[in-house]
């Protein structure tokens, strides 16, 4: 299937030298390092909202004064409703009305449909809450699992996120790096390959920012065709997380979902999020697009930019559908 997608350009970024595959962990060794994380966040006196407390109005009120063009792009993949070998239970739409026959009759009659998604699926794009993971029967910030609940979550849910995140988004884009279109399914970003990404584009990653880690997903989902990621797929190895750490990220996206497959660390399955949002209290973002956005952040010689994310007011839910806009 071939892609209508613009390819991001590398003519000028050097082709780096290979470097060895990041080396799977210990379940102990990813374990120091989740402590590590943890005890880490809790020296940032972080609260409720997690890494969101880094988010500031002075910073939000910075990142905005920083638009210049106006220019508005989305950062999600239109959602889908027709099965794949990533999307068992795609998300279902269908109209309600008009009524066969309906829309010829005189007077008012109106269009009605009905929507319904797997939020935490692996193809539409979504926000993970703070209570969406456990680990070792504790939440972030060591808030019991049992405020999870079949009718709902009573702590960390999606409306800590009520009023929206906007903030200085900053993407960087790992197959650019490297030279290659995308990354393939299996390899895995490194806290080096952010580092080098940072310095390719000339750009920083700062306190508060929201981090976008492109791997080529959705390049290659369109140019190949869909597969099964829960066996294989892009993402983080979990000492990247270090990375986010230093930088003081306050939300981390992907076009993957920031876990790579098969797992650094084989008695877990997604460390990343584990240490994201279990220990960092770091809201992810999971299956995006960027596809849109590389080439206009190649034509502006820029690669931040105001991000307004708004998900949906769902009090006890632990995601949510979303749309981010990049603001250049």
């Amino acid at each position: 299937m071939a892609s209508d997608q613009p390819v991001p350009s590398r003519a000028t970024t050097p082709r780096p030298t290979p470097q060895p595959a990041p080396r799977p962990l210990s379940e102990a060794a990813f374990r120091d390092l989740y402590h590590r994380l943890r005890s880490r966040a809790r020296d940032g006196r972080a609260g409720r909202r997690g890494a969101l407390d880094r988010l500031t109005p002075e910073r939000v009120v910075a990142a905005a004064a920083e638009v210049r063009s106006g220019r508005t792009v989305s950062l999600a993949a239109p959602v889908e409703t027709r099965s794949a070998p990533d999307d068992p239970e795609p998300a279902t739409h269908r109209m309600t009305a008009p009524a066969p026959g309906e829309t010829a009759a005189p007077g008012l009659a109106f269009a009605r449909d009905r929507f319904a998604m797997n939020v935490h699926g692996d193809v539409d794009s979504h926000l993970d809450a703070l209570c969406h993971v456990i680990f070792d029967g504790e939440l972030y910030g060591g808030v019991p699992s049992s405020t999870v609940t079949p009718d709902g979550a009573e702590a960390l849910t999606l409306d800590l996120v009520r009023d929206g995140i906007v903030g200085r988004g900053v993407l960087l884009d790992v197959p650019r790096l490297r030279g290659v279109r995308w990354l393939e399914p299996g390899d895995q970003v490194t806290a080096g390959d952010l580092a080098a990404a940072e310095t390719a584009q000339r750009t920083t990653v700062g306190p508060g920012d929201l981090l976008f880690v492109r791997v080529g997903h959705r390049l290659r989902r369109r140019t190949l065709g869909p597969w099964d990621v829960t066996r294989a797929r892009a993402g983080l190895h979990p000492t990247a997380m270090d990375f986010l750490a230093e930088r003081g990220v306050s939300v981390l996206g992907s076009d993957g979902n920031s876990d790579a497959a098969p797992s650094a660390v084989p008695e877990v399955g997604f460390p990343v999020h584990a240490l994201a949002v279990n220990a960092m209290g770091l809201h992810l973002l999971d299956w995006l697009d960027f596809e849109d956005l590389v080439p206009v952040c190649e034509q502006q010689g820029r690669w931040h930019f105001l991000c307004v994310i708004a998900p949906l007011r769902l009090p006890a839910a632990t995601g949510s559908p979303v749309n981010p806009i990049a603001v250049l």
